[in-house]
């Protein structure tokens, strides 16, 4: 990115060269709104977010300390106000991604009112949520430079060189809102041209990361959710061959794909895959078919299947609605499979979707993939389906009890309850979620750690919240005290909300084009100044 002095002569260059009939553009207005739209296409996004993810994924590869974060979005104003928070609160947006949840949208985007998360939702939805989340987090960009340009001409105004120069250093080294979005395209919403052509509306809306799971697409659940059916490896390596393809034939080639397997919850399949030679992947997806060995046709009813395994014959067992059942136990081992396979096919990171937040389990999958596949690193989802106070607390009850500790003041199974919130036990918990993304980075191979919902639950908890003392005796009262009083207080920008959305670079553009006769509307009886 040029400096502000280069775009400047730049602009001055092009406006010279036209001579007098474009004598009312104003060179530096020209540089100004260049700098504010540095973006220009999805595209330009994709491949900036892309270097930044490559260069995180390298450094976490030198130190697991290194992890990445991010939290789920369901709007631009969400994903907006994150990024601008993390800036003010840490001074940079390094390590910090936005997460987009297929869940998300099916909930809360789509036009058939709130759905489950089955892939029933427009898949139009998807590229129109990453597009929206750039164009909020563009206008971040816009809003920051323009602050800072106003900064600039106080200094000139005041003949201060010093402060001029600090201006001119802030806008030179500004950086950017823009972050990468791990999107979520759910198993592809389709065959494999299907998912290649949604692949290439999302890069083009801007993602540089994709994650797609070894679900069946028409009968896709949420990854915390019984009924999951998976595909065989074949069909899931066509899908990440068609978004690896999208990637490239839009010239991003350090797109990152993340490889999600369902296969811990999964005990069904759809289809039994034929093998091409003994031990391909055909093979080892058919060998955790669950089945019946048979010995005689006299063993078989009409319609039955007949399996060959090695030297021995298989019934595989059959849901009446033909779904094919798996070896209870092997989800596991599948997934372990499924990952080694998907690295060695074209993934970048993988995702293993769990049942509960346990290190333990997390690190004993990933240290056997990482015996093939040394390098191997996941994307964790800190999923709200998961009860994360009764988890972590049973699982410390579970270990002091494997110590010989005393745990007659403690009952299992009632362990949630608010009567243990100040116990020893409680502590060691608290602290042992605490310390849980540090932890599984460093041993468990966690790369990313996102929350897939977060705003969904906290949009719903402070509703809740304000609603229960506003329309009680509260009144008026409970608006000021819990929300914006604490925005004053804190320094929230958003609290500026004429700013935050767009009033006062709209004066300017206006100054920009009409010069003195602009009718702006930031003058002295605007209620903003009450917030100056």
């Amino acid at each position: 990115m040029s400096n502000y002095h280069q775009e400047m002569k730049q602009a001055i260059q092009t406006l010279d060269a036209q001579g007098d009939t474009w004598s009312g553009i104003n060179p530096e207005y020209v540089t100004r709104m260049r700098v504010q739209n540095r973006f220009q296409t999805g595209l330009d996004i994709a491949r900036y977010t892309a270097g930044i993810m490559r260069e995180d994924m390298a450094a976490y590869d030198r130190n697991p300390g290194q992890y990445t974060q991010s939290l789920g979005c369901w709007h631009g104003f969400i994903g907006q106000q994150k990024m601008i928070s993390i800036k003010k609160h840490f001074g940079s947006t390094k390590g910090r991604y936005l997460y987009l949840s297929g869940w998300m949208i099916a909930a809360l985007r789509s036009e058939f009112g709130p759905l489950p998360d089955q892939s029933m939702h427009e898949k139009t939805a998807v590229p129109a949520l990453i597009e929206e989340l750039y164009s909020f987090l563009r206008q971040a960009d816009a809003r920051e430079l323009n602050h800072l340009f106003k900064a600039l001409d106080a200094a000139r105004k005041a003949g201060d060189q010093v402060a001029e120069k600090a201006a001119l250093n802030k806008i030179d080294n500004f950086e950017t809102h823009i972050v990468p979005i791990i999107a979520d395209i759910d198993a592809g919403f389709g065959n494999e041209e299907a998912t290649y052509l949604l692949a290439k509306k999302m890069i083009e809306a801007g993602a540089c990361c994709i994650q797609i799971e070894n679900q069946v697409s028409d009968a896709k659940q949420c990854g915390h959710q019984d009924g999951k059916v998976t595909v065989p490896h074949e069909d899931f390596l066509a899908k990440i061959n068609a978004v690896r393809y999208a990637f490239m034939e839009l010239g991003v080639e350090q797109g990152v794909i993340v490889a999600r397997t369902d296969s811990l919850g999964a005990g069904l399949t759809q289809k039994i895959p034929v093998s091409q030679k003994p031990g391909d992947l055909a093979d080892q997806y058919n060998a955790f078919i669950d089945g019946e060995e048979i010995t005689s046709l006299d063993q078989l009813q009409s319609g039955d299947m007949l399996l060959r395994r090695g030297d021995t014959c298989i019934k595989p067992v059959r849901l009446s609605n033909g779904l094919v059942r798996f070896t209870p136990g092997s989800g596991v081992d599948r997934v372990v499979l499924d990952c080694i396979s998907s690295l060695q096919h074209g993934a970048d990171l993988l995702w293993i979707e769990t049942e509960k937040p346990d290190l333990r389990q997390i690190a004993d999958m990933v240290n056997r993939i990482r015996e093939i596949e040394p390098k191997a690193k996941l994307v964790y989802n800190n999923s709200p389906s998961f009860n994360w106070t009764l988890s972590f607390r049973q699982q410390v009850f579970d270990a002091w009890a494997g110590e010989g500790r005393d745990l007659t003041h403690y009952s299992r199974d009632k362990l949630m309850s608010t009567e243990y919130d100040s116990s020893e036990l409680a502590a060691q918990a608290d602290t042992n979620i605490q310390n849980f993304q540090r932890d599984a980075a460093r041993m468990a191979g966690v790369f990313h750690h996102l929350i897939t919902l977060p705003t969904y639950h906290t949009a719903a908890l402070s509703t809740d919240d304000l609603a229960k003392d506003y329309f009680g005796e509260q009144g008026m009262l409970a608006y000021v005290q819990k929300v914006q009083r604490l925005e004053i207080r804190r320094g929230l920008a958003c609290v500026k909300h004429q700013d935050m959305a767009g009033s006062n670079i709209g004066d300017d553009h206006k100054e920009y084009f009409s010069g003195k006769h602009a009718l702006k509307a930031s003058g002295k009886d605007n209620t903003m100044n009450q917030f100056a």
